[in-house]
């Protein structure tokens, strides 16, 4: 429904005016109140009546955060609508008659009757650096207490996706720090890698620890004053969590001093299905912001299983027919607009990247069922997470077998390329063969050293939380398995002799890790001195 409102610019003028006329006896000179009132005369004939259209709807009903609305005509998908009080929704279902809107905050205090206006603008948030350090709800408000940001830049929540030109291949390595990842599961910046696995098996570490990563890289590149240095800023999307994890999530960070290069946008479990809904279409315009001014960030969606649970909500709520496991038939596209809009665009675009890291919750290994593949075929590769080698003391949990990049070395250095290269091969004969070799039969002396071998680095790959490897550190220790190094350290001091080995060189051989930094590969001499340093170490292990 139109209405027309007309707003007399002077009005209080126009009062004033009339209360001096009827009261002039308080002034002076009667001179001095003519002159007043011809001041105020003037301004009353100079004002112009201005006429303001309006678009206002009545809600018909409201239910777990949707209201329907009648009367709202002309109004666009994903616009705006003000409810007042500050509170506002966003117009999801456009009906012939109806309009189907999801509110944000908390919309307790509307009802059936309350009128809401059209704002002629789509849903944005606020965008930019000052973001950083920062905890946001799902439409970019401060929720951590530390006062307003002063952002004068919005995005809009949804976005086309890039298209094929303005991309470029993906070919720049982002660091996880986590040794299985970094040498088997290589991710590259603009890259969308699944993270995938049952309920607590370490998903989320894992996006921490990677986030925890990025910000030690960025200070090290930071102080190193190299001008080509790229740092990649994070987003933490939290969807339907309880604030406790929230809190434990940020209590890390801060304590691992991530959070100066992070934002947190959250939608926690308390709050309604529109917010967990809306929640990483906004964290994803926050870092399309970085990608667009040249910059690379990170974003992390935690998790989408969730998202897609809300989604579902809000459709059933505005009587969308449901279709395969009660979803919208719609819910492919939920997640495909969402990840596409991760990528490394081209020099033409400013060469800014958006790399994503969804996280999907599986029921009982099942990775067939209908969100998980739905989002594995969207992304470029998937770590799985195992619950029996989670159960069997594995840290991470990472399933060989089943996890992937399809970016492959193309997002590694050299160096990871010269030690890493049939690593991912001999860990599969490895779990092969000890599966025969569990029945107890004689082995030969070949087959006793590759499980020997295949043993030795998954004791090496097992990594405590909260504690990233630098590239570095990472190369030595993929070097010294390759060289045959730890064969004669005993199965259960693998991981102590991998700390020690890590220690002298930090000591000792700091010209040595220098070097790898700057050349990115083994060359003869780089190796020369690790055997050398290595040698030195042995003999202080005897």
């Amino acid at each position: 429904m139109e209405i027309f409102t007309i707003n007399y610019k002077n009005y209080f003028i126009l009062l004033y005016y009339n209360i001096l006329a009827s009261r002039s006896l308080i002034f002076t000179t009667k001179g001095m109140a003519d002159t007043i009132l011809d001041q105020i005369r003037r301004e009353i004939f100079s004002t112009e009546l201005v006429t303001t259209k309006k678009n206002v709807g009545t809600i018909l009903s409201i239910a777990d955060g949707v209201a329907v609305l009648d009367g709202l005509s002309g109004i666009m998908y994903n616009e705006m609508v003000d409810f007042g009080h500050g509170i506002f929704g966003v117009a999801l279902n456009l009906e012939e008659d109806l309009v189907g809107v999801v509110i944000f905050g908390d919309g307790s205090s509307l009802k059936a009757g309350d009128q809401a206006s059209t704002t002629g603008r789509l849903l944005s948030v606020p965008v930019g650096k000052n973001l950083l350090g920062r905890v946001v709800n799902a439409i970019g408000h401060p929720i951590d207490g530390k006062g307003p940001i002063a952002s004068e830049e919005f995005y809009p929540v949804e976005k086309v996706a890039h298209g094929i030109m303005p991309r470029q291949s993906v070919s720049q390595p982002l660091q996880t720090g986590i040794l299985t990842i970094d040498a088997m599961i290589p991710i590259g910046r603009g890259q969308r890698e699944l993270i995938i696995g049952d309920r607590a098996t370490g998903k989320s570490t894992i996006a921490i620890d990677t986030i925890i990563n990025q910000a030690n890289i960025n200070r090290e590149g930071l102080a190193s004053g190299d001008p080509n240095f790229r740092p990649v800023y994070s987003i933490y999307v939290a969807i339907g969590q309880k604030n406790s994890t929230i809190a434990r999530t940020i209590k890390t960070l801060t304590d691992y001093d991530a959070m100066e290069s992070t934002i947190i946008v959250n939608s926690s479990a308390a709050d309604n299905p529109a917010n967990q809904y809306i929640a990483p279409y906004a964290g994803c315009a926050m870092g399309e912001w970085f990608m667009h001014n040249g910059m690379d960030a990170l974003i992390v969606y935690d998790d989408l299983s969730k998202h897609a649970v809300a989604y579902r909500q809000i459709c059933l709520i505005l009587k969308r027919p449901s279709g395969r496991e009660a979803y919208p038939g719609d819910v492919f596209y939920l997640h495909s607009k969402l990840l596409e809009r991760a990528a490394r665009l081209n020099a033409a675009h400013g060469n800014g990247s958006l790399t994503a890291l969804p996280i999907i919750e599986t029921q009982a290994g099942d990775i067939s069922a209908y969100i998980p593949t739905n989002v594995i075929s969207i992304t470029d590769g998937q770590i799985f997470l195992d619950t029996d080698l989670f159960n069997k003391g594995v840290r991470p949990a990472i399933s060989i077998g089943i996890s992937v990049s399809r970016v492959g070395s193309a997002a590694q250095i050299k160096a990871f390329k010269q030690v890493a290269g049939k690593l991912k091969l001999e860990l599969g004969q490895y779990y092969e063969l000890s599966s025969f070799a569990q029945f107890g039969s004689d082995l030969d002396a070949k087959t006793q050293q590759q499980l020997d071998r295949g043993a030795r680095i998954v004791a090496l790959f097992q990594q405590p939380a909260n504690a990233p490897r630098s590239v570095s550190a990472q190369i030595i220790l993929l070097w010294a398995i390759r060289a045959g190094i730890f064969d004669s350290v005993a199965l259960c001091d693998v991981n102590i002799a991998a700390e020690s080995l890590l220690s002298y060189f930090l000591t000792g051989g700091t010209k040595v890790l220098t070097q790898i930094n700057l050349e990115g590969q083994l060359t003869e001499e780089i190796e020369k001195n690790l055997f050398a340093i290595t040698a030195d170490w042995q003999k202080t292990q005897s």
